[in-house]
């Protein structure tokens, strides 16, 4: 700006100063005086000259300073700078390239300082399928390290030839190499955070080197669901052209390092496909793969609900069968339970007839020896000696049970007596007590 308006005095300065020469007679430029056009003319120069001395710093951007002298120096701040009339290489800490895809009609939007954008550019995948990728880095300046910032500056002298000789020709050797890698197929089935990996792995290490190999494009394949599996031959198979990432005896990947962006100094802060666009045979192909897909997947949810179905019709036959055996077993363990109650009670009953039978035997034999020891208590009163009045009751009771005996009684009819006196006293009283003597035996049998 103030090398526009010195520039503007200068111009001024002259033409007044011309003119007045010219046109002397002239009242119209009493005004512009010889002395005032060349006092218009120094201040043009000045301004000239103090644009050339300063520079503002702006935030967000690195400034490589080159002096006339030869030296160069690196700012970083913002502000009111000194550049002694010597050159300025602005660079911005970050720079955001992206390719973008746009229809035919449509416009790119601006680039402006550290904003670069182009077209999205056809890339063939490794089956051969092509589509327009877009993609957004960023990359950051070093400045932390003075020397490499100086170094990059010098060599780029400015960020519009960092930016489109040296940072967009990686992004485009890096998705040329990312896509030898995989097949379009490959990358719809799964394997698009590969292909981001790839692209910024190139981007800040170096670039791959890839090499050819071969591999069976048709093999035998296993097709199965919950229930069967198939494997299915598919015939002869041939052979397919594809790449890999080269690699050396250790296992470490060999790169090409001839032409880095780690040279610069400069760092990926992002590198990640934003979109594809897909040609359209592969489109078409894609449409039809998903609704081979959905065909499949339908089919194959049919047969699960069908082995399922046949599954819970197994599993409540099962149930119901455990239910009429728990039910059937309950009726049993009820039955076997009562028969083994009825069993134990009878056992209990007989038990009890046993001992009230043994009770009734224990009495009887109680009552059998009572009546021994009577009868034996009789005998031993009637052959002791006892008193007058035990004898007299004794005899008494005697009478009287055998008054209602006596006339059962048989006795002979002719007896011989030893006595003299012709007393039958004795012989009544031998009589009764034989008597007695055969009815106690009798009992005791």
């Amino acid at each position: 700006m103030l090398t526009l308006i010195g520039i503007t005095l200068i111009i001024t300065g002259i033409t007044f100063f011309i003119l007045k020469n010219i046109l002397k007679s002239n009242t119209s430029l009493n005004w512009f005086t010889t002395k005032r056009s060349i006092q218009i003319l120094f201040l043009g120069i000045l301004i000239s000259a103090l644009n050339g001395m300063f520079f503002y710093a702006d935030a967000g951007t690195a400034y490589a300073v080159q002096y006339l002298s030869g030296g160069d120096k690196m700012i970083t701040t913002q502000g009111l700078k000194l550049k002694w009339w010597g050159r300025i290489i602005p660079l911005s800490y970050e720079t955001s390239i992206k390719d973008i895809i746009v229809d035919d009609l449509a416009e790119l939007p601006q680039n402006g300082q550290g904003i670069y954008n182009r077209k999205a550019q056809k890339w063939e995948f490794s089956d051969a399928i092509k589509a327009e990728i877009s993609t957004s880095v960023i990359v950051g300046v070093n400045i932390n390290d003075e020397e490499i910032f100086l170094n990059m500056a010098d060599r780029n002298k400015s960020e519009a030839k960092l930016i489109f000789g040296r940072v967009m020709p990686n992004i485009d050797a890096a998705i040329k190499n990312t896509c030898k890698l995989m097949d379009a197929q490959d990358y719809i089935s799964g394997q698009a955070s590969d292909f981001d990996r790839y692209f910024r792995d190139q981007l800040e290490n170096g670039m791959y080197q890839v090499e050819q190999y071969y591999e069976s494009e048709n093999s035998n394949e296993i097709l199965g669901d919950t229930t069967t599996v198939r494997k299915i031959n598919v015939g002869k198979s041939s052979k397919q052209k594809k790449f890999r990432i080269k690699k050396d005896a250790d296992g470490n990947i060999v790169r090409d390092n001839s032409n880095t962006l780690k040279q610069y100094g400069l760092k990926i802060y992002q590198a990640q496909v934003t979109g594809i666009d897909w040609e359209s045979s592969f489109d078409e192909r894609l449409d039809l793969q998903k609704n081979e897909v959905a065909q499949t997947q339908l089919e194959k949810q049919q047969a699960e609900r069908e082995y399922y179905r046949a599954k819970k019709e197994v599993a409540k036959g099962e149930s119901e069968k455990a239910k009429e055996r728990a039910r059937l077993e309950k009726i049993q363990i009820q039955q076997t339970i009562e028969a083994e109650t009825a069993a134990k009670v009878a056992g209990f009953n007989l038990i009890k007839e046993k001992k009230q039978f043994e009770v009734e035997q224990f009495k009887a034999k109680s009552k059998k020896v009572a009546a021994d020891a009577q009868y034996y208590e009789n005998a031993k009163l009637v052959s002791a000696g006892l008193t007058p009045q035990e004898r007299a009751e004794w005899e008494y009771k005697t009478a009287v049970g055998v008054a209602g005996q006596i006339k059962d009684l048989k006795l002979p009819n002719t007896y011989v007596t030893g006595s003299k006196n012709g007393n039958n006293d004795n012989l009544l009283n031998s009589l009764i007590g034989a008597d007695l003597a055969k009815r106690m035996m009798s009992e005791k049998k």
